[in-house]
């Protein structure tokens, strides 16, 4: 039987360099912080009109991750978010025969999270001060927010408690500023959300809300910036 004359197939090499970006047993800890405030007298915007009111928010992030493996970590995160908003009045116009009026509304929520989080560290190229890492989240939290609109007798109040689940893939870049700290920022790409909300109106009537949502694009509302200290 004649040998067989197939050209023998080669071992295909990319030539990609493993570079350990974060080594084992480091512990990684920081904390994001964002506030912000506006206030509007008389603005418009598209069919809101006669816009009068101040808002704020203000959420705070700490964290803590152990590196299991070479670029490889493990950990979570605690997250507080407060917001208020006070408006005094504003116009819907939809058109020259329908207006809508909203005044002296008021709103204060309050809300906590616990994520478990899941990362792995890539270099850029052979550079161990420039890399990205990939940031697997389950998150689960809760809170509450009071509502009231109106004054005097027209004075009506609602009460709400929310529980919330979400799984999510959030991706970013870490610069290191020293040996020891870094510059992090990340944004959500896609995950799944799942938010259950009861709510009292006026103590008398209760209601009950389910929302699930499903994202698979870049949330640009969802980047974070923060300070990482690898210890």
């Amino acid at each position: 039987m004649a040998g067989s004359d197939a050209p023998e197939v080669k071992e295909f090499d990319r030539d990609i360099e493993s570079v350990v970006f974060i080594p084992k047993g480091q512990w990684i800890t920081g904390v994001n912080i964002s506030y912000t405030q506006s206030n509007q007298n008389d603005y418009q915007f598209l069919i809101f009109q006669g816009i009068s009111g101040d808002t704020y928010s203000f959420k705070v992030s700490p964290m803590l991750m152990y590196a299991i493996a070479p670029d490889l970590a493990l950990g979570g995160r605690f997250s507080y978010a407060r917001q208020l908003t006070k408006l005094e009045k504003a116009d819907i116009v939809l058109d020259s025969e329908t207006e809508y009026n909203v005044d002296h509304l008021y709103r204060l929520s309050h809300n906590y999270y616990g994520t478990v989080m899941m990362r792995n560290y890539f270099s850029i190229g052979n550079s161990k001060r420039f890399g990205f890492f990939s940031e697997l989240q389950l998150q689960m939290g809760g809170g509450q927010s009071k509502i009231t609109t109106g004054v005097g007798k027209d004075l009506t109040g609602t009460y709400e408690r929310n529980l919330s689940f979400d799984v999510g893939l959030a991706p970013g870049i870490c610069v290191f500023l020293s040996n020891y700290s870094a510059l992090e920022v990340n944004v959500g790409v896609l995950g799944f959300s799942y938010v259950h909300t009861k709510a009292i109106r006026d103590q008398i009537y209760v209601s009950h809300r389910k929302a699930k949502s499903a994202n698979f694009r870049i949330n640009l509302f969802s980047i974070s910036f923060g300070m990482a200290f690898y210890l």
